[in-house]
Order: structure tokens, then sequence, then C-alpha cells
């Protein structure tokens, strides 16, 4: 299979996600493919490729190379069911949802179909992704190799082979975006409280998580390393730091946020 073009695929759930994957397929040469989802993101869908309001709408003939369960997880028990019936053989089921395991996944298709599980969060939509990903009973490494390829599209890959570890990954990585947006919310709320304009004060906490974050990625340095580097002591930084840091603060709160999320991946399974 070349690096730069994908076979065709079934997504199920073009929404904000599944959009951003597909985005990302695009780009990398993506065969023409189906998409499934009543009301898709508006310009997903190329020429040549199937757009349809439900499985059964599916032209005769068409057979991805894997299927994408991108749908919502109290949502899916219907499409999977639906899935089982018109997966080609030979297809992988590559699924993002969170906290539906691997083996109720294989059950609900009604068939002993190869499933990858994998969580990747929503920087996907600029090719800044982080993905984790777990392969299932029966996963070839054909199927892996093209998994990894739909998932490296749109960033970064990690596997696992314990699958109870994407539950916490889900509450780090994938929910880990909406806690820095929190973080240049609650900057921008406190800048204004300091007098400063609101205008500013967005844009300065925009661009100071942006460039905090890219300073990050760019840098082999622990993150504890690059705190103490601009973290003068006595200084303002020292100061605020020390509120921050406080045993009742930040580092309870984060904690107890990510157990929080890893709790909820854990009961959408059950």
């Amino acid at each position: 299979m070349s690096q730069t073009t994908l076979p065709p695929v079934l997504l199920l759930g073009a929404g904000r996600m599944g959009g951003a994957l597909f985005a990302g397929w695009a780009r990398r040469g993506l065969a023409p493919s189906a998409l499934v989802d009543p009301s898709p993101v508006p310009g997903i869908a190329r020429a040549g490729d199937i757009v349809a309001g439900n499985l059964t709408a599916l032209p005769a003939g068409f057979a991805p190379a894997a299927a994408i369960l991108a749908v919502k997880p109290q949502m899916a028990d219907a499409v999977m069911a639906a899935l089982g019936r018109v997966l080609p053989p030979g297809a992988v089921v590559l699924s993002i949802m969170a906290g539906r395991r691997i083996d109720g996944i294989m059950a609900a298709t009604g068939r002993v179909a190869p499933v990858v599980r994998a969580m990747p969060n929503t920087p996907a939509a600029i090719g800044q992704g982080m993905t984790v990903a777990c392969a299932g009973p029966g996963v070839t490494a054909p199927q892996r190799d093209l998994c990894d390829l739909l998932l490296g599209a749109v960033g970064d890959v990690a596997w696992v082979d314990d699958e109870a570890l994407i539950d916490p990954v889900t509450a780090v990585s994938g929910s880990g975006p909406a806690y820095v947006f929190l973080l240049a919310e609650l900057l921008e709320q406190a800048g204004i409280a300091q007098g400063l304009p609101a205008d500013l004060a967005r844009l300065l906490a925009r661009k100071t998580v942006a460039g905090a974050g890219a300073l990050l990625a760019s840098s082999a340095a622990d993150a504890a390393d690059l705190r103490r580097a601009v973290t003068s002591p006595r200084g303002t930084t020292e100061a605020a730091l020390t509120v921050l840091m406080e045993a009742a603060a930040w580092p309870t709160a984060v904690h107890a946020a990510v157990a929080a999320a890893a709790r909820r991946a854990t009961e959408l399974a059950a």
C-alpha cells in the first residue's frame, strides 16, 4: 500500500471528529469512499464519494477496506448491528467511540469482525492529533498497518496491548483539549478582571496557550523543567504558581478531573 494513498473506507458518523479524520485522509489521497450520517459536516464529501443517511442506502458492491465507527457511543448499537450485515469479508472495524470495548463491538456487529479501538483528539482537525490504538483479536498485520496509516494522517499514533489503558488515554488526551481551552478561557477572564481590554485579554490568552504548547512540542525537556526555566525566584510567575500549586488547587483538581473522565469512559462501556 502506498504511503501517499489510502483504499476506500466506510465512515459511520461524519460529524466533527469523523469529518476531521476524513479531511486528513482526503489529503493523503483517499480513494472514493462512503460517508453515512443523516447530517454530515457540510462540504466534507468530494466528487466520487458516496453520502448516505443510513447503511441500507449504500450501493451494492461497495467494498471498503475499513469501517470507521465515529458515532456517539449512546447511538451506536443500531449502527453496529446494521454494519455487521453489510461489512465485506476482510474489512477491519476501526472504532473511535469513547468507552465501547472491543468485545462489545464484536458482539454488537453480530460477527467476528477484527476490531481496532482508538482514541484520537480534536487537534486532528489541523493534523496535530494524538491517537492511541489497541488491536483486538484477529487483527492482521496489514489491517493494523492500514489503521496506523488512517490515524497517522491526522497526527501521531501510539499503540498499546492492554485495552484497559484506553479509558485513561481518553481522560488525558481525548478530553485533554477541553482542559486547555478552559485554561485559555479562564486566563482571558482573569485578564479582563485585572483591567485589560477584552480583545487584548483574549489575544494574550490564546497566543500564550498556543505558543507555550508549540514550545513544549518542540522541546525534549520535561514540562516541569520548562516550567522551572520561566519561574524566576521571588518573581511574578513564582507568585502565581504558589497559588496554582497549592495541594488543594491544580494538583488535586487535575487529578480529580482526569479520574472523573476515566470513570465516565468506563461507565459508557457498561
